[in-house]
């Protein structure tokens, strides 16, 4: 077979999936065999689903545990998984009702019910962890379980909430292995998803074999899944080079992607249009340095994005002028509209209009990992070069990063974002409303009632002109700069099949595609 490059426009794909997804998990002779072995720079930082917000939980979360709803590869309208149907009741959009599926099991032998469902969310809520996932739904009122039957009831209007059901915030957890008021420690899944956890090593390897019990969307589990962590991109390069991995995704260094051989027969290369972002947050929080808006536009002023994108990156990634990336409904550039180009001279008024003392000493932490050293160097200089900040850049690990910043320990902080969902909504509310993800101390009604207003309509396209009305208010506040969007590259041996459904803009992370041919 010879190499492959695939281009998907998987942000701008529609496909609307008509019926209830009703198959039985049918696991093919590879399921036994030897496991395909996945390379991966990303972290889990829990295996609760009320724990954990970020990308290699998640990646996880998608196999292990069942949601009321899924998405297939590259749709936007998701389908029934552990429900036989779901819907809104009447036209407010503020009852969402779904029927749960008569026939699933969870991995230890517990029959699933709706009662589970209810437990799972209200736990998620109750625990409301500083990292887990309890912010994508400050409109969840209640939820009722009732023979069959789980009802959301919602405070406001959500057109986007059944996308948020298939998300890793709507993991099913059984009720009678998981506490109500804490995170489970153990390192045990109790789910009903497509894979069971054989063995968890924290950091190094997951081993995931085909469960038998599931029933759902997915029709076939192809092979039993090792996933290996790597502290870095360079960890993961040499794991690769050395023949131990099979598939790599997120990420080799942009340097060794860039010169990978479309013509390489041994090498499959998946090239992805994401809806990945990478933001310079800045913690806003009342007496912090970064309060005045003035110090933040002068930071925008000064940042260069083409240094990043070419010499850092390697043109593996976009410059970013605007708080959500192209290809989404409602993308604008106010990023470039407002500050074209670096300007030292407009960034030195706006701080002596601020009666800052330059040069004004900025905290700056970034996770550990080569790309983002390489990065930070880069963001250091240009802040640095005309003498206007001094920065103080520490590389901190990933678990102590997330508790770090969202305690208000540092200035300012470089944070990737990944799509929890194909809608513009997954980089409003979770990243600039009040009480974000970002844990910045950012809060403007405005925007929050925008917001709001965008989450009435099914009709997605008319949310448009609100969309750009937050971004323009993210270009004038600047509670954070976006520096790029990347493309999502997913490298794979010749000898496996299905490693380009691997990874698209819904945030599932389906490993049960992958096959040995």
């Amino acid at each position: 077979m010879r190499s492959i490059r695939v281009r998907i426009l998987a942000i701008c794909a529609v496909l609307i999936i008509a019926g209830v997804g009703a198959w039985q998990l049918l696991p093919s002779d590879e399921g036994g065999g030897k496991p395909i072995t996945v390379g991966t720079a990303d972290e889990v930082t829990s295996l609760d689903p009320a724990g954990a917000y970020d990308a290699g939980s998640w990646s996880l979360f998608s196999n292990l545990y069942q949601t009321l709803m899924t998405f297939k590869s590259g749709a936007i309208v998701p389908e029934p998984d552990a429900a036989e149907s779901c819907g809104f009741i009447g036209q407010k959009l503020t009852t969402y009702r779904c029927t749960l599926r008569d026939d699933l099991t969870f991995s230890n032998g517990h029959k699933v019910t709706a009662k589970d469902v209810k437990f799972s969310f209200d736990r998620m809520m109750k625990i409301n962890s500083d990292v887990g996932p309890a912010v994508l739904f400050p409109s969840l009122r209640n939820v009722v379980a009732d023979g069959r039957t789980i009802t959301f009831n919602l405070s406001a209007r959500d057109a986007t909430f059944p996308a948020k059901l298939a998300t890793g915030a709507g993991a099913i957890v059984d009720s009678a292995a998981y506490p109500k008021d804490k995170i489970r420690t153990d390192n045990k899944v109790d789910g009903s998803g497509p894979y069971v956890l054989k063995s968890y090593e924290d950091g190094v390897k997951v081993s995931l074999t085909p469960n038998s019990r599931y029933r759902g969307a997915i029709k076939h589990v192809n092979a039993a899944i090792d996933v290996r962590y790597y502290e870095t991109s360079d960890k993961l390069l040499a794991a690769w080079k050395a023949g131990g991995l099979d598939v790599t995704h997120r990420q080799l260094p942009p340097a060794e992607i860039s010169k990978i051989n479309p013509a390489d027969p041994e090498v499959q290369v998946t090239e992805t249009d994401s809806a990945e972002i990478r933001n310079l947050v800045f913690n806003v929080r009342p007496g912090a340095k970064l309060s005045d808006k003035r110090v933040r536009q002068a930071i925008a002023w000064t940042i260069d994005r083409g240094p990043l994108v070419s010499d850092v990156y390697d043109s593996t990634v976009e410059p970013l002028y605007s708080l959500i990336p192209q290809g989404s409904i409602g993308h604008s550039t106010p990023f470039f509209d407002d500050y074209p180009q670096p300007d030292a001279s407009k960034a030195e008024e706006l701080l002596q209009e601020a009666g800052v003392q330059t040069p004004l000493h900025i905290d700056f932490a970034y996770r550990a990992d080569g790309a983002s050293t390489a990065e930070t160097a880069e963001i250091k200089r240009q802040l640095e070069k005309d003498g206007l900040f001094e920065v103080n850049a520490k590389a901190v690990k990933w678990e102590d990063f997330q508790k770090g910043y969202a305690s208000g320990k540092y200035d300012a902080y470089t944070v990737g974002w990944l799509p929890d969902y194909p809608d513009p909504d997954t980089f409003g509310g979770p990243l600039v409303g009040t009480d974000s993800s970002l844990h910045n101390g950012y809060s403007n009604p405005k925007l929050d009632a925008l917001v709001s207003d965008t989450q009435g309509f099914e009709d997605r396209s008319r949310t448009a002109s609100d969309f750009q009305k937050i971004q323009d208010i993210v270009g004038e506040d600047v509670p954070l700069v976006p520096l790029w969007q990347k493309k999502d590259y997913v490298v794979a041996k010749t000898g496996i099949s299905g490693s380009q459904y691997l990874s698209d803009a819904t945030g599932v992370w389906r490993l049960w595609e992958l096959k040995r041919i």
